[in-house]
């Protein structure tokens, strides 16, 4: 059993970067977990009734994943770029210690949404081999809505060097998707059905299968 935790800039996308692989891991015995960046409050301005309705969902997708553990930092949304690095850091390199993951999956640095990078950043500071040796492996997720939206110019893209066979959860993935009711929409959204089926099928044809979710390697210890 291997002890693996995804690190999740929002609500949402866990699933959406690597919500197959963490229904495979479940499967194959490992105990996975969830760490949540950012949540709604008050002081943000949502009201009791939507940060009601997100609280419902997070924890019932957790019980659909089965997560050994759920970790709720609640940071502002959209606003990580304002918290000084270090509280970031510090909050996550806890759940880390406490956690003693093997395999991390992050967000990819250069999507469009300047949380997803901030998370990026704090989460490597938070996998150094030397304070955290237990880390044997970092992977990458891309979020779609985000990643394919990345567009720096000095940004090579998001090219995987991983992939994961998710053939048989694809279904459950999407279903699991379809809990965060707000977030997902109609065809041409990129939140939608047809465009993660379509994702997982290009994955899946990268890698003579068909449906995977695909990863950049970032750190691997053998």
């Amino acid at each position: 059993m291997r002890n693996v935790l995804v690190i999740a800039p929002h609500a949402d996308d866990e699933s959406l970067g690597c919500g197959g692989t963490l229904l495979r891991h479940l499967k194959e015995g490992d105990s996975i977990h969830w760490l949540l960046i950012t949540g709604m409050t008050k002081d943000e301005g949502y009201d009791d009734e939507l940060i009601s309705t997100r609280q419902r969902e997070i924890q019932h997708v957790a019980s659909c994943y089965e997560f050994s553990s759920v970790h709720e930092l609640k940071f502002p949304p959209a606003a990580l770029d304002s918290i000084p690095l270090g509280d970031l850091i510090s909050a996550i390199s806890t759940v880390v210690s406490g956690v003693e993951p093997e395999i991390i999956y992050v967000p990819y640095r250069n999507d469009a949404h300047s949380d997803h990078q901030v998370v990026f950043d704090a989460s490597i500071s938070s996998s150094k081999s030397f304070r955290y040796p237990f880390v044997k492996k970092v992977l990458a997720y891309e979020t779609i809505s985000e990643t394919e939206f990345g567009l720096k110019p000095e940004d090579g893209g998001f090219k995987p060097n991983i992939f994961v066979d998710i053939t048989p959860y694809i279904e459950q993935k999407i279903r699991i998707l379809d809990i965060f009711d707000s977030e997902m929409g109609a065809f041409p959204f990129p939140r939608s059905r047809p465009v993660i089926e379509a994702l997982a099928t290009l994955r899946g044809a990268q890698s003579n299968c068909f449906a995977a979710e695909a990863f950049m390697l970032i750190k691997e210890i053998i």
